[in-house]
């Protein structure tokens, strides 16, 4: 079965884990229990081993086409097949909502239908348990099939029989017009019950709670600017990305698709990013979502309460809050399209990157200021970790790239570190909270005169990505964004600029896509390439929005390259990390970093145009 695009995929989910699903009709992406545990489908990243679930028209038919669309404002995945001699569906979510709650595992449903003429389809679910490490046995019992492998069950349930192929299943079947059959792919103990055939009418209403579920959360939406459906797409897929027993985000719910198609820049991002809270918190606040917010800093609090004995952070965690995330490469799968090595785990876990204070001590001031007042306990870890700052913040370190080519005093790191001092001061000021703020004050302005004698170039006319360097970095966009510098201060504008030229002219942007930095310039200790950076072009879009407060060119060019960034998401709205030179999605998909700048974006492009001429920083 050959590889599809990345940008072919749907996504579905319960908030504990997620299928992507093709748009020739197979989840090739499925892990269980959670985000992070063994895959059961990986045919993503093995196109012969992973290990599928398929089901799809049975014959070749020269006029097919194939369509998806998400169930109006839902996480319900429409698949289409169409031809001329009938147009089928394949619905497929996975259940959520009322009559699902009292469940404590993960059922898949996939409702095949015919709503003109005739078409025959076949079903294929072949799993491979463990990234294809471990073998199971296979138990068929006329409509129903058990899956049993080392400390997990699959059984799939349907309304039609099944047949054994080798250690998979398969069933071909004929609908016509309004004619259903479904298959369901249920989690199961290992102490199996007996098998029982499938209720469709259980189906029914599982599908209708998942929709009302669905719609109900949307409907808390506040979003009412220019890009409303965009906007909302993000927040379900944000939501989707959601472990809901913890509150943690997830990166991406895949592991290991590349960066550079056959190349080595292939990473797990199934864990929760420390970096992440800042944009999360804020992006989820902004829209209306703060029962989500609210789950989320109570993962952050939990976080701050398990520093290091040192008064540090770790970079990432696991969704329920683990810290050993030990990286590991999968030899024996081949790879997306011949990328390997595959990976889970991610060493990254414990490098030194200075930049996540920052973003931790930015969230927590949002919170503090937008949601509900922080406890005194909590001040008291902040503390600690702001004390910790002061002493380390002058420290090289891997930066907010991650990268494995050695430390170097990223500006970006530092202004993070700034960006932490200075929320420590004014959410002391805000609650009256204890701290020492001399020794503060003075670490926040001696960052603060640190970056602009090293940090900035005046060979380049721009500030750089690490001390005494002429390198850009998309990174330090977000100057203005954290309050750094005023949008229209002249070194900010000369760095837009600078890096809104194209990398044959020393900048980072091509087409209005933009890089995160120049790899050759500034080698990160990895072979290859990589493509555009989704999150750090809706930077540029927010920097160069602000500053069209003061210029109403550079706010006419801000909203162009938001509308070009929309047209590189896919059919469904969603994003990859990375856009390729032709448009195509590469890295983990869907990424929330993505959709989260992305909503930052709408929303104060919005305010901006409305309030173009009303100069208030």
């Amino acid at each position: 079965m050959p590889y599809l695009p990345i940008e072919d995929y749907g996504i579905i989910g319960n908030m504990h884990t997620v299928a992507l699903v093709g748009t020739n009709g197979s989840i090739d992406w499925f892990c269980s229990p959670n985000f992070d545990s063994p895959s059961i489908f990986a045919a993503i990243l093995d196109e012969n081993k992973g290990g599928y679930f398929k089901i799809a028209p049975a014959f070749y038919q020269e006029d097919l086409t194939t369509k998806q669309m998400y169930w109006p404002e839902t996480n319900v995945l429409v698949t289409r097949f169409l031809s001329s001699e009938g147009v089928g569906e394949v619905i497929d979510f996975m259940p959520v909502g009322e009559h699902h709650s009292q469940h404590n595992h993960n059922e898949l449903i996939r409702r095949v239908n015919v709503v003109r003429g005739t078409m025959t389809f076949r079903m294929e679910c072949f799993p491979a348990f463990n990234f294809a490490r471990n073998r199971h046995e296979l138990h068929v019992n006329g409509k129903g099939a058990d899956m049993i492998s080392e400390g997990i069950t699959i059984r799939l349930s349907c309304t039609l029989p099944l047949e054994r192929s080798g250690d998979g299943l398969v069933s071909e079947f004929t609908l016509q017009e309004g004619q259903t059959a479904t298959f369901a792919l249920d989690e199961t103990s290992n102490n199996l019950e007996a098998l029982h055939p499938f209720d469709e009418a259980e189906s029914e209403v599982l599908f209708n709670d998942t929709v009302e579920y669905w719609r109900s959360w949307l409907s808390q939406c506040t979003y009412r600017g220019r890009w409303r459906e965009m906007v909302h797409r993000s927040a379900l897929v944000l939501k989707l990305l959601t472990y809901d027993p913890t509150g943690a985000i997830v990166a991406a719910p895949t592991c290991s698709l590349p960066e550079d198609v056959g190349g080595v820049r292939n990473w797990d991002y199934r864990y929760t990013w420390i970096r992440d809270a800042a944009f999360t918190l804020y992006a989820l606040l902004r829209i209306g979502f703060t029962e989500e917010a609210s789950n989320f800093m109570k993962f952050i609090e939990a976080r701050a309460k398990e520093l290091n004995p040192d008064g540090s952070l770790q970079v990432m965690y696991g969704i329920d809050g683990r810290h050993e995330l030990t990286e590991e490469s999968l030899w024996h799968l081949d790879g997306y399209k011949g990328s390997t090595p595959v990976r889970i785990g991610n060493g990254a876990h414990n490098q030194l990157q200075l930049d996540i204070y920052g973003e931790l001590m930015d969230s927590v001031y949002i919170y503090n200021r937008h949601a509900e007042p922080i406890s005194f306990d909590f001040w008291n870890h902040l503390r600690r970790l702001t004390d910790w700052v002061v002493d380390n913040w002058n420290r090289e370190d891997e930066g907010i790239w991650e990268v494995r080519g050695g430390r170097k005093h990223f500006v970006y790191s530092k202004l993070m570190c700034w960006v932490a001092m200075d929320r420590a001061i004014r959410l002391a000021d805000a609650r009256a909270f204890p701290a020492d703020r001399p020794r503060w004050e003075a670490t926040r302005d001696a960052i603060y005169e640190e970056i602009m004698e090293h940090g900035w170039s005046e060979e380049r006319q721009a500030f750089v990505q690490s001390y005494d360097s002429d390198c850009l970095d998309a990174s330090n966009l977000l100057m203005p964004l954290v309050f750094f510098v005023a949008p229209s201060d002249p070194r900010m504008l000369k760095t837009i600029e600078a890096t809104n030229r194209s990398p044959e002219q020393g900048g980072l942007v091509s087409n209005s896509l933009v890089y995160r930095y120049n790899i050759e310039m500034s080698p990160d200790g990895l072979m290859g390439y990589e493509g555009s950076f989704n999150i750090c072009t809706f930077w540029l879009v927010e920097a160069m929005s602000r500053a069209g407060r003061y210029d109403p060119k550079a706010l006419d060019q801000a909203r162009l390259i938001f509308e070009k960034m929309l047209s590189y998401a896919n059919h469904l709205g969603l994003y990859a990390e990375e856009t390729g030179h032709s448009g195509e999605g590469l890295g983990n998909f869907p990424q929330a970093f993505t959709h989260l700048a992305l909503i930052s974006a709408a929303c104060n492009l919005d305010r901006d145009i409305d309030t173009a001429g009303q100069v208030n920083w």
